[in-house]
Order: structure tokens, then C-alpha cells, then sequence
């Protein structure tokens, strides 16, 4: 991830820790992107980017944009995959995570880019905090033939661009089954071209419904221009390619539920 210096969740120091427990509870979700941790990373923007998006992630809009988009997300045929209980339980945060982040973000970028709130956000109903996942693994912590699966996997996606593994793939490596099965379960939503057609009609829809959810944050700090990158790589490549491959994957988990 040499791309995206960054403070992990495991470690970090009291005020990042505080931010990070608070994303964790207002969006529910049991991780924190790696753009947060990126933005923790560069100096004064973690604050200010939290400060500006967390209205935004706490709102009735994003619930209802979150629960439109997950429905909206057209995919290929998928075969099932069976997993553990455990692994369905992190696919689950993921796309709740994706969805989240990728409306949120986009959001803060279109703001940043000119567009204006249209109107008040309203609050939605508090949810339960979630707990963290446990410590993701890098790369190099995985056996070797683990870890090139896990790296042929992240190759697949143009936002990587072999410098990015994006957590998804980490946080499956405790079932190194599912890590296996993966090419071939999702091999029709992995096709190059179908994968792009995904990850721009994400991007599209993403970007409409983001409209209604602007931020009114103070001005940014002066760092903002080094986060500018980072948030549209992720906004228009690396999350908008994960969002159809998680749906996908909780889908193929699904089928292998069903009986008969």
C-alpha cells in the first residue's frame, strides 16, 4: 500500500483512536476504510474530513441511498460459495462499508469540486456500534501461496494499480477456501470489461445520489490538496470496483443458504 501512507486501527494514537471508534459507530460498520486510515496519516485532515462527512454518513439520506444503490447494483450470473458463518459476517461489513464510504466520499468530493448542499440533512436512527473485526493482515504476514491469490485478486482491479490490496481480500485470508474460490464464483463480474461497466455505473449512481448529500463544512485546511487524489481514486476506481464484488460475493454466499 505504498501508495496510501497510513495510521492503522491496531496502534493508533488516542485522538485518531477517538476518531476512528466514532466512524465505527455512526456508520456501523466493523472497519475503517483505508482512505480514513490514509487520511489520518496526513497532517490535519483527518479532523477536518470527519468533521465535514460525519452529518453526512449520520443521516437518513445516506440510509435510504445506501439501501437504493445495494438493490440497484445490476450483476451477472453467480454460482454459490459456501463459507463460514464468520466470513459471511465480514462480507456483511463490507458492503455495508463500501456502500457507506463510497456515497460519504463522493459527497465530500463533489463539495469540494463546487457543488453546494441542497438542502438539511436529517439525522437517522442511532445504530449500535461495531465492534472491530480484529487486525487485518498485510501481504506479507500470509504464507506464500496465500498471498499471491490474495495478490492476483487485487490485480484485477484498475484502481490497484499493484501498489493497492484492497482489505476485502485481507480480511478473507483466514479462509484461505474462500480466498481460492473466488475466481471462480465471480469469474463473469471479473471479465475486464464487465468489471469496468460495474464500477461505472456504480460511479454514476453514486455520484446522483450524493447530490442530495452534501456537506456545509468549514473551509478546508491547507492540507486538503493532498488528500484530493486519494479520495477520487477511491470514489471513481478502487471503492466503486469493490461495492459490485462485495454484492456480488454476499449474493454467491446467499445461494449456497438456500436449500435444495
Amino acid at each position: 500500500m505504498n501508495d496510501f501512507p497510513q495510521i492503522p486501527e491496531f496502534g493508533a494514537p488516542p485522538e485518531v483512536a477517538a476518531i476512528y471508534d466514532d466512524l465505527r459507530a455512526v456508520s456501523g460498520v466493523p472497519t475503517v476504510n483505508l482512505i480514513w486510515r490514509h487520511f489520518a496519516a496526513l497532517p490535519g485532515v483527518l479532523p477536518w474530513a470527519w468533521a465535514a462527512a460525519r452529518p453526512v454518513m449520520a443521516s437518513a439520506q445516506l440510509a435510504a441511498a445506501r439501501q437504493a444503490m445495494a438493490g440497484s447494483v445490476a450483476l451477472p450470473p453467480l454460482g454459490p460459495m459456501a463459507a463460514p458463518a464468520a466470513a459471511v459476517a465480514v462480507v456483511d461489513g463490507y458492503v455495508r462499508g463500501n456502500l457507506t464510504n463510497l456515497l460519504t466520499l463522493t459527497a465530500l468530493r463533489l463539495w469540494l469540486e463546487g457543488a453546494r448542499p441542497p438542502a438539511e440533512l436529517t439525522p437517522a436512527q442511532a445504530q449500535p456500534p461495531a465492534a472491530p473485526l480484529g487486525k487485518l493482515p498485510s501481504l506479507s504476514d500470509l504464507p506464500a501461496p496465500l498471498a499471491a491469490q490474495v495478490q492476483a485478486l487485487a490485480d484485477r482491479h484498475d484502481g490497484a494499480a499493484g501498489t493497492v490490496i484492497p482489505s476485502l481480500y485481507l480480511a478473507l485470508a483466514p479462509w484461505p477456501a474462500v480466498i481460492a474460490g473466488l475466481p471462480d464464483v465471480l469469474v463473469a463480474l471479473y471479465d475486464p470489461a464487465t468489471l469496468r461497466a460495474a464500477r461505472a455505473a456504480t460511479v454514476a449512481r453514486a455520484q446522483t445520489a450524493a447530490l442530495a448529500l452534501l456537506p456545509d463544512p468549514p473551509p478546508p485546511p491547507g492540507a486538503v490538496a493532498q488528500m484530493r487524489p486519494a479520495l477520487t481514486r477511491f470514489t471513481t476506481l478502487l471503492i466503486p470496483d469493490m461495492v459490485p464484488v462485495c454484492l456480488a460475493l454476499r449474493r454467491a454466499m446467499a445461494e449456497a443458504d438456500q436449500p435444495g
